[in-house]
């Protein structure tokens, strides 16, 4: 036993040094390997937050049924927009806190990350207690709306599962928020080690309470809440006792202009997700039209390939807002401009790299979810082709709003998703399947991720005087200051 715990010691110690030795900063000059290194941590967490909303839909589909897991689908939408709360405030408030950092202002931003939590919590709880009571005709008017048959059943599930899931809606909401201020606080490791532990709970719950025990769809619930708590409570007690860490929290200063400031910086983020929701109701209205029942299905089969896909950008716009909004503060536009260039050839290389693995295993991944079905496994694999190549332009967008986002320009940003998300999203797949058919609905997000990318980067040519970083790929502007400054 003791040279099991000499051995566990040493190792810990050592990871401990590598990890001070090799720690980055926001004031660092950032290489491919430090954004990397940086990024990874959030990246990692995106990407399994949504494996175990899966596995949650693979529980609930296979030992609970069909009808629960309509349900859940069904007012899922409204859970995660209110949820949005949190994405909203910890992204806006991480631009603002980071930007503070960058102008020195260390005990101002403690202050400010320290009023946004406590107004986030107490949003989050208001928000809880209206939407309990609201479930039911929320769920009622989405069955109407969404045409698939909507059973009694699937409504009764809807409601027991919505109004556990919106009581503690507010450690959803938490959750959410904290994921920014890792980024910020330096350490991307650690967020990703809470949502680790809260998505092993969930899933191990998920097993207990669901597959051992037979609970219906408040077992889902409950997993679901317990698994948030890790990373609800978790992260709240960490920066409350962790007084020599970059930020943590303290008596907040109340002031209204800091509460405004990161609402409208992070409405874009707001906006993109609960007009995610919006367009999915809509392309279900449209799959139906001309395809049916097997069109749903199969646009949900690309649904979990997006949703840890689409992960992968979110979890790296997530961590660099806080490094960009640091520049932006200090007011140097030269590593703003890096950051900037470096970025966008990662969110090239990512998207091909995506494009091949989806075109690569569109196969495989019909199967798993299509068990015996060929017509639909077919159908599946030939949508998921067409809509793979998004991911080549999906990117920039992305990552231009959370750009946005970190400079403090709130509008530009909720332009940019707004945009994305529902403008050329609608416009598209409402006019190309008249002139495309069917595959024009698949078509239709690939268009409006390209025409987003195309608006994202004018914005950014457009706003390179006033923030002072440069798109210029060959770095002209900096060789000819260079070449100036020898002659003199």
């Amino acid at each position: 036993m003791t040279l099991w715990v000499f051995l566990f010691k040493n190792i810990r110690d050592r990871v401990f040094a590598a990890m001070t030795k090799e720690a980055i900063h926001l004031s660092d000059h950032f290489t491919y390997k430090k954004i990397i290194k940086f990024t990874l941590g959030t990246i990692l967490m995106m990407i399994f937050s949504s494996i175990y909303w899966i596995v949650d839909g693979f529980f609930i589909s296979n030992y609970i049924g069909t009808s629960a897991f309509a349900g859940v689908n069904l007012i899922f939408p409204v859970i995660m927009a209110v949820a949005c709360i949190g994405f909203m405030f910890g992204a806006g408030g991480a631009a603002l806190v980071s930007k503070k950092l960058g102008e020195k202002k260390e005990e101002e931003a403690n202050k400010t990350f320290s009023l946004i939590t406590c107004f986030t919590l107490i949003t989050g709880l208001i928000f809880s207690l209206v939407f309990f009571f609201l479930v039911r005709p929320i769920a009622q008017g989405f069955a109407s709306i969404n045409t698939v048959n909507a059973t009694e059943e699937m409504i009764d599930n809807a409601v027991r599962y919505g109004r556990i899931m919106i009581g503690g809606v507010s450690l959803y909401i938490m959750q959410s928020f904290f994921h920014s201020f890792f980024a910020v606080n330096e350490r991307n490791d650690l967020g990703f080690l809470f949502t680790f532990a809260s998505g092993v709970i969930n899933m191990l719950l998920d097993y207990i309470l669901i597959g051992v025990v037979g609970m219906q769809i408040e077992g889902a619930a409950i997993a679901s809440l317990c698994g948030m708590s890790i990373s609800a409570i978790g992260p709240s007690l960490y920066f409350y006792l962790s007084k020599k860490s970059l930020i943590h929290l303290c008596k907040p200063h109340f002031s209204i202009s800091d509460i405004t400031k990161s609402l409208t910086n992070g409405f874009s983020e707001f906006v993109s997700n609960v007009s995610g929701s919006v367009i999915s109701i809509v392309f279900n209205v449209q799959l139906i039209k001309y395809i049916g029942e097997s069109g749903v299905a199969a646009y949900g089969v690309i649904g979990y390939v997006c949703f840890v896909f689409f992960a992968i950008f979110i979890g790296y716009s997530v961590a660099i807002t806080p490094v960009i909004g640091y520049n932006y503060g200090a007011k140097n536009g030269k590593e703003l401009s890096n950051i900037l260039r470096k970025s966008f050839v990662i969110i090239e290389i990512v998207g091909i790299v995506m494009l091949a693995l989806a075109i690569g295993f569109a196969r495989p991944i019909a199967e798993i979810f299509t068990a015996g079905n060929s017509e639909l496994q077919d159908l599946s694999v030939h949508a998921m082709i067409i809509f793979s190549f998004c991911y080549l332009f999906t990117g920039y967008s992305m990552f231009g709003s959370s750009f946005f986002t970190a400079l403090n320009n709130g509008l530009i940003s909720a332009i940019i998703s707004f945009c994305r998300t529902l403008v050329f999203q609608l416009i598209a797949v409402f006019v190309l399947p008249l002139i495309f058919g069917i595959d024009g609905i698949w078509a239709s997000i690939v268009v409006a991720e390209v025409l987003s990318m195309v608006m994202t980067i004018i914005f950014m040519i457009i706003y390179q005087k006033r923030y002072g970083y440069s798109l210029d790929p060959f770095r002209i502007k900096e060789r000819r200051e260079k070449m100036t400054s020898s002659d003199v």
